[in-house]
């Protein structure tokens, strides 16, 4: 009887009629639409949580491609969180297609991260599609500065604690750890890049002005034109004579972007191209969310160091 048992449960394991460990068909099933966001949902969340995101890491995240099997796992969620500021509006699409009311705009299990927090780079006037990849809210690259992260794993809470209120006590108990081990590791880092405030770094991808703005770096210029779209040769040659002239040294390039085409300007500019993690998981040893902060203060601070 104990063999056809044995025999029986790995079959519904197989069919996926059966989960393995007591207590995980209570877990809440969230859904993020980057790795950013699902790392700091288990952070709060914890075992009570079972998390998954739409993007990659390595992924450019502004342009993916909606599949079913994202609908899948969105069909699925309890709570879905959004980056929000225009840079996963592909994800509605995917909510659409998944036809589950929990995760709908307005709906308790739906999360904006970035409810509340200091937005950068807001357009003082009117945007069309002629600039590029500008977005009219505001830079939606926030998750990379660690000092975003109290206000955003507060939103991610609330969401937890609408869909699961029995466990808010808990929630708060990771919450409060996680930002106590944050807190160490950013009189870390800041010290770490202390001794480069206001050097100039220029970037392939404009989606680091809050990380630099946390550190005191200063952003002089970008390998893109205008953001999204692939830069004229006459646009290289201006960033290339002025590197040279202010003597910067330091390009940051995300591991979705050319990397020929950085490490070309770095070579021609007298300068080093160094890959930093657009988000958790897009680099070897970025596994968690303080993981990948510590590699880019770490990446960051070891190319401006020489």
């Amino acid at each position: 009887m104990r063999v056809l048992m044995r025999a029986l449960g790995a079959t519904l394991v197989a069919l996926g009629l059966w989960t393995a460990g007591a207590g995980a068909a209570d877990r809440i099933r969230v859904v993020a639409t980057t790795t950013d966001l699902k790392a700091l949902t288990e952070a709060v969340g914890g075992n009570l949580v079972e998390a998954d995101a739409l993007a990659r890491g390595s992924q450019n995240a502004h342009d993916l491609e909606v599949r079913p099997s994202l609908m899948v796992k969105v069909r699925r969620a309890d709570l879905l969180i959004m980056n929000g500021l225009e840079l996963d509006q592909w994800a509605e699409v995917v909510v659409q297609g998944a036809n589950n009311p929990r995760v709908i705009p307005g709906a308790p299990g739906r999360v904006d991260a970035s409810s509340g927090i200091l937005v950068l780079e807001v357009p003082t006037t009117r945007v069309d599609r002629s600039m590029g990849d500008v977005h009219p809210v505001g830079n939606p690259h926030y998750t990379v500065d660690p000092g975003m992260a109290p206000s955003i794993t507060a939103n991610i809470l609330e969401g937890l604690a609408r869909v699961a209120p029995e466990h808010r006590a808990a929630f708060e108990r990771n919450r409060q750890e996680f930002l106590g081990r944050l807190g160490q590791a950013m009189r870390r880092w800041s010290a770490e890049l202390a001794p480069y405030k206001g050097v100039k770094v220029i970037v392939d991808h404009n989606m680091w002005p809050y990380f630099l703005t946390r550190f005191g770096l200063v952003q002089a210029g970008s390998i893109e034109e205008r953001p999204g779209i692939p830069p004229t040769p006459g646009h290289l040659t201006k960033l290339i004579a002025s590197m040279k002239e202010e003597k910067i040294r330091v390009i940051l390039t995300v591991p979705w972007g050319d990397q020929k085409l950085a490490e070309r300007v770095a070579q021609e500019a007298g300068a080093r191209a160094v890959v930093v993690a657009s988000a958790v998981g897009a680099v070897k040893g970025a596994d968690t969310y303080l993981d990948t902060v510590d590699y880019n203060v770490r990446a960051v601070a070891q190319a401006l160091a020489h």
